[in-house]
C-alpha cells in the first residue's frame, strides 16, 4: 500500500523519473548519493528504496536518533554514528557488512549538506575494506529525476575511480543549487 502511495507522490504529483534500477542481485553495497543539499533527500530516498522494493539502510549522526524522533529514524533503516574524533569509522562500517546476509548502506559522501569541491573518501575506502560494490545515485532536482548507476568495485586506481565518480554526478542540480556538488579539477 505504502509503495502504491509513494509511486503515486513521485511519478504523479512531482512529475519525477528513475532512470536507471538497483540490481536485486546485489546484496551488498554502498550506494552514494550526491548531491545532498536539503532534508527533502531524506524523503527521495525513502521513496526510491520503497519504489525499488530493497532494504537500504543509512547512517546518521547519533544525535538524531534521540528521543522524541529516534524511533522514526530507527524504524525507515537509520543506525546512529558516533562521529567523535578518533575512531576508525572505515573499519566499523566494513564490519557490519561481515555480519549481514543483506546490507545496502547509503551515504552521501559529501559528508554536509554545505557546498563541497572535494568527495569525502569514506564510502570508497568501506566499499574497498568490506569488498562490496558502490552504486552511484544522482538526485537530480534540476531535471527532476534519480539516475541510478550500474554497480562498480573499487581498483586499486584510486585516480581513476574517482574520475568515473565526478563524471557520473558532473552537473547533477540539487535542491539548494548553489550548494550543488561541482569538482573543481
Amino acid at each position: 500500500m505504502i509503495r502504491a502511495i509513494y509511486k503515486f507522490i513521485y511519478f504523479k504529483l512531482m512529475g519525477w523519473k528513475i532512470k536507471g534500477a538497483f540490481t536485486q542481485e546485489v546484496k551488498k553495497c554502498i550506494v552514494a548519493v550526491v548531491p545532498h543539499t536539503s532534508w527533502h533527500d531524506f524523503y527521495i530516498g525513502l521513496m526510491i528504496r520503497s519504489i525499488s522494493k530493497l532494504q537500504i539502510n543509512y547512517v546518521g549522526k547519533k544525535e538524531l536518533f534521540k528521543p522524541p524522533f529516534g524511533w522514526y529514524f530507527r524504524w525507515t533503516g537509520g543506525a546512529p554514528i558516533d562521529r567523535t574524533p578518533g575512531q576508525n569509522k572505515v573499519q566499523a562500517m566494513a564490519a557490519v557488512f561481515e555480519g549481514k546476509e543483506e546490507f545496502r548502506l547509503t551515504l552521501a559522501p559529501e559528508g554536509t549538506r554545505k557546498r563541497v569541491d572535494e568527495l569525502r573518501t569514506g564510502f570508497y575506502y568501506i566499499a574497498k575494506e568490506a569488498n562490496v560494490p558502490i552504486i552511484l545515485v544522482a538526485f537530480d532536482f534540476g531535471k527532476k529525476e534519480v539516475k541510478i548507476d550500474e554497480p562498480f568495485y573499487p581498483t586499486d586506481n584510486m585516480k581513476a575511480d574517482f574520475d568515473y565518480i565526478h563524471k557520473f554526478f558532473e552537473r547533477v542540480v540539487g535542491k539548494v543549487p548553489e550548494k550543488s556538488f561541482r569538482f573543481n579539477q
